[in-house]
């Protein structure tokens, strides 16, 4: 399967409690929902379009446990997601859980970089993390990541966690696809490319 990891950002790069005000609160977090201003069709056509194209879900452990709380709940026939989130096979990478509660769901204990790798080489489409930044973060740095897909509010949050927390290793990406909703998010999608490329400025004659 083909890793592809989805996250909601700010300008300033917080992954954090884009969903509702009580969506995440850890470290005192109390800017939450800064995403769901924005919303338009646009951006439920392209998310439930990228979910179409998954054959399994992985999480780390904070955000399986919101999840698993609140997309059961969610019953609405006519909800563009919750017949697929709560349906497809579930993964969770955690040493602290001993089983599941939103089924399907697998839990992984161990090395996340050795475990996810293994669960890579499984047949199927796209294995995609939703949220889940730290564990995000260190597949991006392992090299493990095929396809990054962001969507980027139009907002300065301000604190709260970031998606690419620093130090950490440099990741080469290439841009495939952007479009722009009619509310302002930008919506991207890089491919891993690997080595980052660097060059030295040498002035204006670089660029005639």
């Amino acid at each position: 399967m083909k890793l592809v990891l989805t996250e909601f950002v700010s300008l300033d790069g917080v992954s954090q409690g884009p969903g509702s005000p009580t969506e995440d609160t850890s470290g005192g977090f109390t800017r939450g929902g800064w995403l769901v201003p924005y919303l338009d069709e646009q951006f439920v056509r392209r998310t439930s379009d990228w979910l179409d194209l998954a054959d399994a879900m992985l999480f780390g452990r904070r955000t399986y446990e919101a999840f698993a709380r609140d997309w059961p709940q969610i019953t609405d026939p006519d909800d563009p997601y919750s017949a697929r989130m709560n349906s497809l096979p579930k993964y969770v990478v955690t040493n602290t859980l001993t089983e599941g509660t939103w089924h399907p769901t697998t839990v992984l204990r161990g090395d996340a970089v050795q475990i996810v790798g293994k669960l890579k080489t499984q047949p199927g489409r796209e294995l995609q993390i939703h949220g889940s930044a730290r564990l995000g973060n260190a597949l991006l740095a392992a090299g493990l990541v095929d396809t990054l897909r962001l969507v980027v509010a139009p907002t300065v949050v301000g604190s709260g966690r970031r998606l690419m927390e620093h130090p950490s290793e440099a990741i080469g990406l290439r841009l495939v696809e952007q479009e722009v909703t009619p509310s302002g998010l930008l919506v991207l999608e890089y491919q891993a490319a690997g080595v980052v490329p660097v060059a030295e400025y040498e002035g204006v004659s670089a660029f005639v």
